[in-house]
């Protein structure tokens, strides 16, 4: 999706977190069997998630972008198609709670059994703002936090392996193993992989390329120059995830105008470089 993979400089304020940083405690052990993270880290990252994709406001966790056509839930907002009208973009709302539902984490019902977004036009999801239902939602979103920072790390941990899929030539898919790992080798790297893989997706899916150039988070770790891993790793992921983004907005159809978004986007980025 394009403005909810924006957004999210729409992992931005670090006030709410006192002093905590990513790195504040020993770095994991990426093993390339799974990433795991601490209860407190995963709690950090997803605080730091909620307040770029929400502004970290329980009124952001429902939201339908103008010119859009499906709402975007939760704190990485997790796009629901409307049953029928499928768009572009990976639908990652069902998942999530299928997720939640396997990990024994209670969905409402009436979510749950949902065939699609219950809203069929954004004003009609506007007009639902302040009924019982749409609060439930809220709330139930507002208190599964965790829950969906876990969802997100599951989706970078099944992210490699499909981005090399998606990758011509064994030089090119052992720099992007060895660049991930790199990155998966410290906290802010970490903080980095996860929250762009949210923001732009793995960047394996042919109609998220404009002029056959992508924006996913395999774009940008083939973007990545030589570092020696750590910090340098993390100042290196962020400038090449501003290049791709440079140049996803000069490759994009005239009237998408997506130069509107470059400061957020680049703000964003520059993030990448400072952890929680």
């Amino acid at each position: 999706m394009f403005l909810t993979r924006l957004l999210i400089a729409a992992f931005l304020v670090f006030g709410f977190l006192g002093c905590k940083t990513l790195d504040s405690s020993p770095s994991p052990t990426p093993t390339g069997s799974g990433i795991r993270l601490s209860e407190a880290d995963a709690a950090a990252i997803g605080r730091k998630i909620w307040q770029n994709e929400c502004a970290g406001t329980v009124e952001g966790l429902t939201s339908w972008n103008a010119g859009e056509d499906f709402p975007s839930l939760g704190i990485g907002h997790f796009i629901w198609y409307i049953d029928g009208r499928p768009g572009p973009f990976q639908e990652s709302f069902p998942p999530l709670l299928a997720y939640m539902q396997q990990k024994g984490t209670a969905v409402p019902g009436w979510v749950a059994s949902a065939k699609g977004s219950p809203w069929k036009s954004r004003t009609e999801f506007l007009a639902a703002q302040s009924t019982p239902q749409m609060k439930e939602l809220r709330q139930f979103l507002a208190n599964t936090v965790s829950a969906q920072t876990g969802f997100i790390v599951q989706r970078l941990e099944q992210a490699l392996p499909k981005m090399q899929g998606a990758t011509n030539g064994d030089a090119e898919k052992t720099r992007l193993h060895d660049d991930f790992y790199k990155m998966a080798g410290s906290r802010t790297g970490l903080y980095a992989l996860i929250d762009y893989v949210n923001f732009k997706g793995e960047g394996v899916k042919p109609e998220e390329k404009y002029k056959g150039e992508g924006w996913g988070l395999r774009d940008v770790l083939l973007e990545m120059g030589s570092n020696a891993g750590g910090q340098a790793s993390a100042n290196e992921f962020s400038e090449a995830a501003k290049r791709v983004l440079q140049r996803r907005i000069k490759n994009a159809p005239t009237d998408r105008g997506e130069s509107r978004w470059s400061a957020g986007w680049m703000n964003r980025c520059e993030t990448y470089k400072h952890g929680i």
